[in-house]
């Protein structure tokens, strides 16, 4: 998925029959009754060979209180804010009315990439209200039927050239993971900088306290906040200095639970996460101290290990917590217990309200990121193999055994190890994590990802051709001798 596409309009103008049209099914409500949609929901379009993320919103009503219509304009104007393009949609029967006027204004001040589309437009019915469209200083507008699938040709068009446009941004901004090294190279980890910054992403539940965390390191309210859970919808970053260290923080979408959500929008959400954890070398995992570690929490962590990133987890509203001590041992011993992949890793307390812990958030990070790009020497990895082997020689399996015979590192980003060995299909998964907890311990490398692969190395016999062939040509040599010789 390249961007996103967010679709909007005044209530009952066709988006969410364009949406279910650009995702190929019915994933969203269709009535002429207005106001049929009130949240925020994404799908996976499909135009054409390109593919992208839509997001169907709530009608633009003129409301700025704190009513129903004024809290679902807050959230639609959210996702403009958020999406890297916006599809408008007026009705081409009804024509342009003072509340598209009204709403084509904040679209040019909100969202730089703004498209208009004339619904409803087949036929001779919708021309005039095709025409009125030009009004609105939005460009030349689409004529769509969104019921019978029409436009949707001259819409592919506009999309193709902004598609790549942030299809070279995502290039830009990939971290680069899983770096080739050589033995005797530098130690040291990449150092960021503006070019280049180190990529943080904060992930967790809705209402966790992501956005207000990111204002509070930014040292200013850039983001949106407030009570409503899911009100950051898509992946935005953001650059600042962080303790000198150049950053590029990542604002995400909150995993939702599924006992609140329909399972292909709960899906979603997980796919927005991946996305941001993708960009990320080092992903925050925040947790709310009230209710920390449920499901979807523990699948984000494990996804980030996964995917092979630095781990930091994040305990937030720890001011309001009463028996600190108490609720830090329980903590740790289920972060232990439930995600012990990542044993050692940072596990720091903070207030995104009032800032405190920000400074040991900032230290876990950055060591969490130096540990991500750690290089170890041979010689000290093969000294260290002997020693582990010795302290538990592995298993021998059937009466075989297996032969730990060397050791190295081939990669950084994580950090990557190959051992060469004897019937490394043999060796249990328990020996292996005996040697990855080992490596954590001994060369100081809590919580990071390890990968380690065992690979054969048969020794080489010198014979191993000759004693087939040798016998056969000394008996047809024999076999030439006179007899009696």
């Amino acid at each position: 998925m390249t961007f996103t596409l967010a679709i909007v309009g005044r209530p009952n103008v066709g988006k969410s029959t364009l949406f279910n049209r650009l995702v190929g099914k019915r994933l969203a409500l269709v009535d002429d009754q207005p106001g049929v949609t009130r949240d925020l929901r994404e799908g996976e379009a499909r135009l054409g060979d390109l593919r992208f993320t839509v997001i169907d919103t709530a009608g633009l009503e003129e409301a700025d209180d704190e009513s129903l219509q004024g809290r679902m304009r807050r959230l639609t104007e959210r996702a403009v804010e958020m999406a890297d393009v916006c599809l408008f949609l007026i009705d081409g029967r009804a024509g342009v009315t003072p509340t598209d006027q009204v709403f084509a204004d904040i679209l040019r001040r909100k969202n730089a990439n703004v498209i208009l589309g004339v619904n409803k437009a087949e036929g001779h019915a919708g021309e005039a209200g095709a025409l009125e469209a030009y009004a609105l200083g939005l460009g030349e507008p689409l004529r769509l039927s969104a019921e019978h699938g029409e436009g949707l040709e001259d819409l592919l068009d506009v999309l193709m050239p902004i598609a790549e446009q942030f299809r070279e941004r995502a290039e830009r901004d990939a971290p680069v993971t899983d770096v080739d090294v050589e033995d005797g190279e530098d130690a040291g980890p990449r150092v960021p900088t503006r070019a280049r910054p180190l990529q943080i992403a904060v992930v967790g539940r809705p209402n966790a306290g992501k956005s207000t965390l990111i204002n509070k390191v930014l040292g200013e309210d850039r983001l949106l906040t407030g009570p409503e859970a899911g009100i950051t919808r898509d992946a935005i970053s953001l650059s600042l200095d962080w303790g000198g260290v150049p950053v590029r923080i990542f604002d995400t979408a909150g995993m939702r639970k599924k006992a609140k959500v329909q399972e292909k929008l709960e899906k979603l959400s997980v796919s927005d996460g991946l996305r941001a954890v993708k960009f990320a070398e080092v992903v925050v995992v925040l947790l709310d101290a009230a209710i920390p570690f449920e499901q979807q929490d523990l699948r984000i962590a494990d996804l980030a290990e996964r995917e092979g990133r630095a781990v930091v987890i994040a305990v937030n509203k720890w001011d309001v917590e009463e028996h600190k001590q108490e609720k830090l041992r329980e903590l740790r011993d289920s972060f232990e217990r439930l995600l012990p992949q990542l044993r050692g890793a940072p596990l720091v307390t903070v207030s995104a309200l009032t800032g405190r812990g920000l400074d040991r958030l900032q230290a876990a990070v950055m060591k969490a990121h130096e540990v991500w790009n750690r290089r170890i020497s041979t010689a000290k990895l093969n000294q260290w193999l002997a020693a582990m082997v010795s302290a538990h020689p592995p298993p021998a399996p059937g009466g075989r055994r297996i032969k730990l015979r060397y050791m190295t590192q081939v990669k950084t980003r994580p950090p990557g190890f190959v051992v060469m060995c004897s019937h490394p299909e043999l060796l249990p998964e328990s020996y292996r994590r005996y040697l990855i907890n080992g490596l954590r311990d001994d060369f100081d490398m809590p919580g990071t990802p390890i990968r380690m692969t065992m690979r054969s190395q048969a020794e080489k016999n010198p014979y191993k051709d000759k004693k087939k062939s040798t016998p056969s040509r000394l008996r047809k040599h024999l076999g030439k001798r006179p007899h009696g010789e």
